[in-house]
Parts: structure tokens; sequence; C-alpha cells
């Protein structure tokens, strides 16, 4: 299923909030906008190295114990 923007904003949002509360979830987005954030270098220093087998199974557990529906 792929979302509109704006549906992708209100769960990412609602995933913030849940997980950091209404302060942190506000300054994490502050220190992102303010940050010269590269999501693909940091997604390079975080998974290069990973076991792709490994991964596989964090994410089936994850996906087992996060649903989303």
């Amino acid at each position: 299923m792929r979302y509109n923007t704006a549906e992708i904003m209100d769960r990412g949002m609602a995933c913030l909030v849940e997980k950091l509360g209404i302060v942190e979830a506000e300054h994490f987005i502050s220190v992102i906008l303010r940050e010269s954030f590269d999501y693909t270098k940091w997604q390079r220093e975080h998974f290069d190295n990973v076991d792709p087998d490994e991964f596989l199974e964090t994410a089936y557990v994850y996906d087992d114990t996060h649903p989303i529906r």
C-alpha cells in the first residue's frame, strides 16, 4: 500500500509522538531541520556492516511485534 504525503506525515508524526512523546518528537524534528542530515550516509553507517540474514531476522521479529493494521 502506498500512502500520500499527508498520510506519511501523519503516520510518521504519530510514531514519533508514541515513542518519544510530543515534546521530544518536536525536538527531533527541529534537529532534523536544523542539521544537514544525510539519510543515505546515516543508513550506510548503520547498515553496511550488518549481516543480511541478521537484518532480515530482526525485521521479521519487529514486524511480528509491531503490526501496523
